[in-house]
């Protein structure tokens, strides 16, 4: 007897779960792999899930079904029930939230998404889906250094969203379980160098006062819980190897690749936003004015007249440009009452359209007589002495703490006869070079790292 289309699947369905649940996983995922929305932390934006969303498309995993959204004020209050301007509360975040999966939902069709978050934006996540009641809506859940317990735990500032004492956090943990029944939940935490998961104060300028957390702070209780060893408080959401973890948690398998996968011609495009008052925003710059150059690796010096020029409209955009992935470039951003910031950057291997630009904050007092400033930055992790190689012009910057890792940018300030020679910025094995420029003409270089 010839066999149906229904009971050869149904043989294929009872040989897969003998031989064990995640074979079935596997061919689920490859059939109907879920929408991804990935949910920045505090002060941040899009751009920092840049990599993972390439490594998500090197794996396959269709660009239309991968978001990555800005909130609009990103930066939390002092006292989450006291409004702020500039600032957001996590009810904002909650209804923000809720409105990108109704519109990543109806746009794909798809009747559940995933959710990535890093540090706060885990927050957010489990306010939708716990306290909120989206678990129908949500296939999984993963938390990247969110500081689920908090950040302190003390009878000081009692209204702060990070206070384990405080209404907020009380009521997300004040269940049996941390979880709900209807969502898969998986945390990704540092073993030791999470500066928001220490057990004394004084990264929080409290020293030898106890926080009341430790370091398995951003832990749940009834989720699935990995330490990532050294890694740090960005990189355990940002890092290859939270990559692996978040890919074959939502995948059900294993990432095929690693690598990010380089395409023949890439385009780039993103907004400019802003930064009022050296408060972050991610509200569009109309106005701003973007120019691009291709540079020379070695030397940080252009190759030619600039691929763009372009001044931002109401919506923020700069883009689009087009470009090789072997392409050094250095953006120029030009925004009122802002430095004119020079930022360099490695080759861009594929495409993005999440490449947002900020402008730099207005000169401190200790950079209004130098010749000339240069930092590097690294937005996806931080400077760990001596965990990692960090130089900036051949030197271990003197602005960096020691131990765990704290600090995401250092600044090398030169005399006005060094205007123009480049500076070397080194992060293990990543090298950017700058271009110094005179600070006297309201400039600065940043060498921004990409891994």
């Amino acid at each position: 007897m010839t066999m149906t289309r229904r009971q050869a699947l149904s043989g294929m369905t009872a040989a897969m779960l003998a031989s064990g649940p995640w074979l079935v996983r596997r061919a689920l995922a490859q059939d109907a792999r879920p929408p991804v929305i990935f949910v920045h932390g505090n002060g941040d934006h899009a751009a920092l899930w840049l990599t993972t969303l390439w490594r998500f498309e090197s794996n396959g995993w269709p660009r239309d079904r991968l978001t990555a959204f800005n909130f609009t004020d990103p930066l939390s209050r002092n006292d989450d029930a006291v409004p702020m301007a500039g600032r957001s509360g996590t009810e904002d975040q909650l209804r923000e939230l809720t409105a990108v999966i109704a519109e990543v939902r109806a746009r794909t069709g798809a009747a559940r998404v995933a959710l990535v978050g890093s540090s706060r934006g885990g927050y957010a996540i489990r306010n939708v889906v716990v306290e909120a009641g989206g678990g129908a809506q949500v296939s999984h859940a993963v938390l990247c250094g969110t500081p689920n317990r908090g950040v302190f735990d003390w009878d000081a500032n009692p209204g702060s969203e990070y206070n384990g004492r405080g209404p907020f956090l009380k009521r997300l943990n004040g269940r049996d379980s941390d979880v709900v029944p209807e969502t898969a939940f998986l945390t990704l935490r540092s073993a030791g160098n999470d500066k928001f998961a220490q057990p004394d104060g004084r990264l929080l300028g409290r020293p030898g006062v106890p926080t009341g957390i430790t370091t398995e702070g951003p832990s749940l209780r009834g989720a699935s819980n990995i330490a990532l060893g050294p890694l740090d408080h960005r990189e355990v959401a940002f890092h290859p190897r939270a990559f692996r973890e978040i890919y074959r948690f939502i995948a059900g398998a294993e990432p095929q690749t690693i690598a990010v996968a380089a395409q023949a011609q890439v385009t780039l495009d993103g907004l400019v936003t802003g930064n009022p008052a050296g408060v972050p925003s991610n509200r569009p710059v109309a106005g701003a004015g973007v120019e691009i150059y291709r540079v020379a690796a070695d030397t940080g010096e252009r190759q030619g007249q600039a691929l763009l020029s372009k001044t931002s409209g109401a919506d923020g955009r700069w883009g689009p440009l087009t470009v090789a992935p072997t392409d050094c470039l250095e953006f120029v951003l030009t925004v009122a009452d802002h430095p004119v910031s020079h930022t360099y950057r490695s080759p861009f291997p594929r495409s993005s359209d999440v490449v947002h630009l900020r402008p730099a904050r207005p000169f401190a007092d200790a950079d209004k007589a130098a010749g000339a400033i240069v930092q590097m930055t690294r937005p996806r992790g931080y400077f760990g002495i001596p965990r990692d190689v960090v130089l900036i012009d051949g030197k271990e910057p003197a602005d960096v703490t020691r131990g765990v890792p704290n600090d995401a940018a250092a600044t090398l300030r030169l005399a006005t006869s060094e205007i123009g020679r480049p500076v070397v910025g080194l992060f293990n094995e990543e090298r950017i070079v700058a271009r110094a420029w005179p600070a006297s003409e309201n400039r600065i270089a940043v060498a921004e790292l990409t891994w």
